[in-house]
């Protein structure tokens, strides 16, 4: 059984619309600033309001979470993926708490936001015992080696370039805006069209 790992935020979750929806709303950055998350932290830190964006992130992945969405493509990635019998799972890594503002339990947040996002009518599209939310970077690199994944997915290249990932695991960088340069030892993907036409080409292979 092929396993494949999956990280959260900004790989499954899109925060771009919520980001300035929630920027606005507060009147942190002009209407017509570019909705993208990017844009609105690049905003703040340019005039020096770096503490509000530290608070909003936290507000946002909180109080707000549940207008997140997903990915164009990741439902019918994860649909594909449990009805063909693969193992998914959810590894991602966070905070428990916000650093400032409201202590909202983001990682509570995030599993409820799971709960009722990634499903369909024929239930849950990742298993809830296959979802976890590790405390630090190197906590998530050990519960990927832990899993036994074949490959794992994120949008972080230091994550897939860490020295201690696991060797046998295969490393697909998410990357929809092309914001990083190619390595060759991982897989680069700008879409989840593109990462499931990849996973179709390669399991006939494995199975």
């Amino acid at each position: 059984m092929m396993r494949i790992g999956i990280d959260f935020d900004n790989t499954i979750v899109s925060y771009d619309t919520l980001f300035h929806k929630v920027a606005v709303e507060q009147g942190a950055v002009p209407q017509g600033t570019s909705p993208t998350k990017l844009a609105v932290r690049d905003h703040l830190r340019a005039i020096g309001r770096e503490e509000v964006w530290t608070e909003m992130q936290g507000y946002v992945y909180g109080a707000r979470m549940e207008g997140a969405t997903a990915y164009p493509g990741v439902l019918e990635f994860l649909r594909w993926g449990r009805d063909r019998g693969l193992a998914l799972s959810v590894i991602s890594h966070k905070t428990r708490y916000p650093f400032l503002g409201p202590q909202y339990d983001l990682h509570e947040a995030a599993r409820n936001w799971v709960s009722s996002h990634l499903k369909d009518t024929g239930g849950p599209l990742v298993p809830p015992e296959s979802v976890f939310f590790e405390l630090t970077k190197e906590e998530k690199v050990r519960r990927i080696e832990a899993m036994g994944c074949d490959y794992y997915v994120d949008d972080l290249p230091e994550i897939l370039l860490a020295s201690d990932f696991p060797a046998g695991t295969g490393r697909i960088l998410f990357d929809p805006e092309a914001h990083h340069e190619r390595s060759g030892s991982i897989v680069h993907a700008r879409s989840w069209v593109a990462i499931l036409s990849y996973f179709r080409r390669l399991c006939p292979k494995v199975r």
